[in-house]
């Protein structure tokens, strides 16, 4: 008998990136609210992407666009090959964190598996095209998807959980050709230091796990399917920030970090 197959697993959003990624599901994956501690506004910020030896693979753009208690959020990369991985999300921030629509389009060299998906939660609905079949009508299932969905968003809610916060988890829908709930469990990793002009800051480091469920998350491990964790690095104080996402951008692809990025002259 085969293995059963594992589902295809997602960027970050950034998806995270986000820009950027957080129980186990029958027909939908429930986490659990999160208030909203840290309320964003308008904001435009620079990234780089680079490979885990520290090479530049592209240059980005993250963009926030508040309008009432809404929020667009872009992060466009655009790789060195011609490649884009260009996800634009829309949510909302009143008292809770709720997301309305994410789309992600990833096409190029860089990805094995070019694609254009959207995902609309009040209509309850993904809408996937493979883009290397130009040929084929985009494609609509219709999902149970949960109210507390955390694509594109799940950075954001990494930067507003308390620093004392156990282990929690966010349901998440993995953007591929085949997309499929998981659970996001994120767990606290640490404190790390790190230099920014020869000042030294500290960092809580968050560990983002995906959990699969049912057979084909227990077989995952054994088969050599289980997608990589993820971490993220946000910074303490009052007015915490997002400084480092480490985290593939597609299933099966390699973990690639993000980081911010200064103007040269």
């Amino acid at each position: 008998m085969k293995p059963a197959r594992i589902p295809r697993f997602f960027s970050k959003s950034l998806t995270w990136l986000v820009l950027i990624t957080p129980l186990i599901l029958a027909h939908g994956v429930q986490g659990q609210d999160l208030s909203v501690r840290q309320p964003l506004g308008s904001a435009h910020g620079f990234l780089t992407l680079r490979d885990q030896a520290g090479a530049i693979l592209a240059a980005g753009d993250l963009t926030l666009v508040p309008s009432g208690d809404r929020i667009t959020l872009r992060i466009v990369f655009h790789f060195r090959d011609g490649s884009l991985n260009d996800e634009t999300t829309i949510f909302s921030q009143k008292k809770v964190f709720r997301l309305i629509s994410d789309r992600l389009v990833q096409t190029g060299r860089s990805f094995p598996h070019p694609c254009d998906i959207s995902i609309d939660v009040a209509s309850q609905q993904a809408i996937i095209r493979d883009l290397s079949k130009a040929e084929e009508a985009p494609r609509v299932e219709h999902m149970n998807l949960p109210p507390d969905l955390a694509n594109g968003i799940i950075f954001f809610l990494i930067m507003n959980l308390p620093s004392d916060a156990p282990k929690v988890g966010f349901p998440y829908l993995a953007p591929s050709l085949k997309p499929r709930m998981v659970k996001l469990a994120v767990t606290a990793d640490g404190k790390e230091p790190f230099k920014l002009s020869g000042l030294r800051y500290q960092a809580l480091k968050y560990d983002v796990k995906v959990d699969i469920g049912g057979v084909a998350g227990a077989v995952a491990p054994v088969v050599g399917k289980q997608p990589p964790d993820s971490y993220v690095w946000v910074t303490e104080g009052s007015a915490p920030a997002i400084v480092r996402i480490d985290t593939p951008l597609y299933e099966d692809g390699p973990v690639w970090s993000i980081r911010l990025a200064s103007p040269v002259w």
